[in-house]
Parts: structure tokens; sequence; C-alpha cells
């Protein structure tokens, strides 16, 4: 009987179909439910109540992103969880980041929602309301139960090894020293802020392949070829994570000559929130970069490749043309934020005319295979913010002895700015205030490591825009670190951070 209950979602669309003609009133909840707790038991019985037909979604796991490790069940132990509940008709895995798919399918009569949403006002995502519109599209109503709530984030957090101790100490000295609702309203601040991107577009194309083993006549591997997909990286996925908490950005970038032809600029178009608005140079010399890994299912990295041209700097007629958009534009931004992967679109002009007209700004300097040993933060005269991992930090300084605190002051004097913080993957985070001589440190908030890639990035998109709209910045590289959780957990930059993960990973941090 179980197993007939756990249906898919397409499935349930017909199953869906054939009740109504019956007459039959189908009450929809959704959740993740990770953990079946008293809670849920009285939810459902409500919810029951409202209707004949009971169906309860909950989200597949490549879409739980409520916290470190979560979920604790995987979506098959979930399932059968659900199942086991005699009142629940259909159960059925939803693939989809939120409810809005499902409810669109399924059409229920009714959707049930705990009363701690009652209030849209109060939901920072929007998304009660989203689902409250879709309900109502289909000519259903949302009913919002009365009974006891129970946080399943509380009780994992409190019944289950989630948190590491040194996680455990950082979550417990920020709660004392700021509430939940103070920080899920900070995350509203840089809303009206105009951001400006400056950096090289880059598209990441992950190669899927299956390993072979070691070549007859040779002691190279082999490999065969499933499948590649393009995701939009460099500057791109900057803009594209700081689009779900500013209403303005701009992305300054350049391509090469020939990505019409190669359709690069439509994918990138096309990969683009709609909030960001495009500044595309185009270099004669020069091509659209691609960064093309070799990986198995595991996310095991066998090889990369740069598709790219021997010579990606600017001419001097496009040095000019670049510089003189600066001067004339930078001026109208807020927020500057400089994603510097050294390829050479940013020329030293460039970062001179950065350093002298930016409001505020933040800047990375990444070390990579292309430009390792030459590429520093030194480059410019001045920033407000400064995010390098250990590495870059200390190549800035050619010291690889000095403690991450003396070489980050060092920096930090250098170039005048207000803050700086070195990221040290596992281990974390460091940010120091160099007006106030105080270091902040940030464990790492997420040990559900799917693929690195674009983590840093992250990090420095959401700790720039808060710090830029004057968040404390005790806030704002907390903001910073968990949307490098959130990344972490995704396959290079399949998808950004956004203001509803955020939120509820925040939450379910802090419960």
């Amino acid at each position: 009987m179980i197993t007939t209950k756990i249906t898919s979602l397409s499935e349930l669309e017909n199953i869906s179909k054939k009740y109504k003609k019956e007459g039959k009133k189908i009450v929809l909840c959704h959740g993740m439910f990770d953990l079946i707790h008293l809670g849920h038991i009285r939810y459902f019985k409500q919810a029951k109540k409202e209707g004949d037909i009971l169906i309860v979604t909950f989200t597949a796991d490549a879409f739980c992103r409520k916290g470190p490790d979560r979920p604790i069940f995987s979506e098959d132990l979930r399932a059968e969880s659900l199942a086991a509940l005699e009142i629940i008709d259909h159960i059925a895995m939803a693939p989809f980041p939120t409810a809005v798919e499902a409810i669109s399918i399924i059409q229920p009569d009714i959707y049930a929602k705990g009363k701690e949403y009652e209030d849209e006002s109060e939901d920072i995502t929007e998304m009660i309301t989203r689902e409250r519109q879709a309900v109502e599209l289909n000519n259903g109503r949302v009913f919002y139960t009365d009974d006891l709530v129970f946080s399943s984030s509380n009780l994992l957090n409190s019944s289950f090894d989630v948190f590491s101790p040194e996680v455990k100490e950082y979550i417990s000295n920020l709660k004392s020293n700021f509430s939940l609702s103070e920080i899920l309203e900070t995350i509203k601040k840089p809303k009206n802020s105009k951001v400006l991107v400056i950096g090289e577009a880059i598209i990441d194309r992950y190669t899927f392949v299956t390993t072979l083993g070691n070549t007859g006549k040779g002691i190279h591997s082999s490999v065969q070829k499933k499948y590649s997909e393009d995701y939009p990286g460099g500057s791109i996925a900057v803009a594209n994570h700081i689009a779900s908490f500013a209403n303005e950005i701009t992305l300054f970038t350049g391509l090469g000559a020939a990505s019409k032809i190669e359709n690069y600029e439509t994918f990138i178009t096309n990969n683009l929130l709609t909030n960001v608005s495009s500044e595309f140079f185009y270099f004669e010399e020069a091509t659209t970069i691609v960064k093309e890994r070799f990986v198995n299912n595991d996310m095991d990295k066998f090889f990369e490749i740069y598709h790219s041209s021997e010579g990606q700097n600017a001419n001097v007629e496009e040095d000019i043309k670049l510089t003189n958009w600066l001067e004339s534009n930078l001026e109208n931004f807020d927020i500057v934020v400089v994603p510097d992967y050294g390829n050479g679109f940013i020329t030293n002009s460039m970062a001179e005319v950065i350093s002298r007209k930016s409001k505020f700004l933040a800047v990375n300097t990444q070390i990579n295979s292309g430009n390792r040993g030459y590429h520093v933060v030194n480059r410019y005269n001045s920033a407000n913010f400064i995010s390098l991992n250990e590495p870059e930090l200390r190549l800035a300084n050619h010291n690889l002895q000095d403690s991450v605190i003396n070489l980050s002051k060092i920096t930090g004097e250098l170039l005048n700015a207000n803050f700086i913080s070195v990221t040290q993957g596992s281990q974390g985070l460091q940010m120091m205030s160099l007006s106030q001589n105080h270091t902040l440190k940030v464990p790492a908030l997420s040990s559900n490591v799917v693929d690195r890639v674009g983590a840093g990035d992250a990090f420095l998109s959401l700790a720039s825009i808060f710090l830029g709209s004057g968040v404390d910045p005790e806030i704002s590289v907390f903001l910073g670190a968990t949307a490098a959780a959130i990344d972490v957990q995704i396959i290079g930059n399949q998808s950004t951070v956004n203001n509803i993960d955020l939120v509820k990973y925040v939450s379910a941090l802090l419960k």
C-alpha cells in the first residue's frame, strides 16, 4: 500500500483530474519534510478535513538548501516516511525549487499552509504570495492550519549532530548579537543600490565523462564522453548572484568579436536575470573565454581546457574606449564589484580609474592557471573591500610564513581598504576591519561540498553589496559566507544564489 501512494508529479496531474471529475475536493500540502514530527501530523490532519483527497509533494534533494547537510534524509526516505502516514493519499517528489510548479500541475482546490505563513507581509521571500496566486489562478484557495508550530530545523539543530562544535559556537555568538528578524531585515538593504559588475565573461563548460581506465599503449587515462553543459560564469555569475538582492545591476564586460557568430552573446544575454543590463565591448583579437572541465558523476575533475586566444589584452584603441566609458559612468553607481580574473580584460589604466572613481569598490584578483604568479590585487590603488583566498593574499605579499592576519593588515593598508576578507576553504574565512583593527572569523557553514567552483564569487557578490549598503560587517560577512555555503552545493554556475535560498538557509542556521 505504501509504495502505491508514491507516484510522479506528472502522474499526479492525471490522478488529480480523475478525482475532480468524481466531484472530490483535492487538498495539497508541500514542504521539505526532512523530519516528520507531531507538528506535521496535526498539519496533515487539519488539511485533510478541508477536502476528500490529501496529496503531499516534497522538494527534491537537489533543491533543498535550508541549511548545512540538508536534507538529513534522502528523498527516497522522506517519501517512505510520508507514505507510512495513513491520512495521506498520494505522495510525489517535486523536482523544482518552489511549490508553484506543483500547484500549477495538480491544481488543488485547497492548498494548506501552517499558520506561521498567514501574514504575507512577514515573508521576505514573497514566495507565499506567489504560491497563493498560483492556487487562486486555478480557482483554489489557501487554508491556514491553526495548531502547534514545530520547527524541523530547530529540532534537527538541537537533536541531531548537524553542526560541528566550531559552527555551534559561532552561531551561538551571532545569535547573542543579532536576532533572526534583524538579520533577515538587512537582506533588503541593497535593494535600491545601483551596482556595477566589472570583469571577464566566462563560459563554464562541464563535460561529463565515464572513466575507462589506463589506455592499452600508455600510462594516461581514458574516458568516455557522455555530454556537455554550459553555464554562465565569471562576471556573469557575479551579476546574477547580486540580481536577487538589488533592483538595478549593470554588467560591464568584454567578448570576442566572433561571439555573435558563436552565439556566446545570445547565450550570455539569455542567462542574465531580467534586472541585469549589459555593456558588452567586443575585442577584435580576443575570444570569449570558455573553461571546459572534464568531470565524472562524483564531480571528480580530470582535466581542464582554456578555449581562448593567446593574447587576450585590449589594444591601445580598445583600452582608451573602455577607460573612457568608466570615466564617464562610474560615478552613477553606488557599489562597484570587480571580479578580476586576470585574463586581460581589465587593463592597468582601467584599474586606475576604477580605484579613483568608485564610490564603494569591492575587488577580488583571482589566481588561476592562466595567470598564476603575476596577477595580484596590488594593481589597484585603493578599494573599500578586498576579498582574496589565502594563496592570493600570500602572492600579493610574496610571503609564505607570516600569519593571515598580519598579511591582511599589510595588504589592506596598502590599498587604504576598510575591510579585507581571506577565504580558507574548509577552514572558513577571516575578515579584518582595518578601522577597528578587529578580525571576524567564520567557519565553513556547509560540509556538503558538491563543487567549490564559484563559491568565492558568491561570497564576494553578497558580502560586497551588504558592506556597500552599510550593513554591519558581522552580518555582511555571515551572509557572504552563507552564500558560499549554498554555492558549494551547486554544480559550477548551474544556478546562482537567490533571495529565497539565502533566507531559508539563514533561518535554518539560526533556529
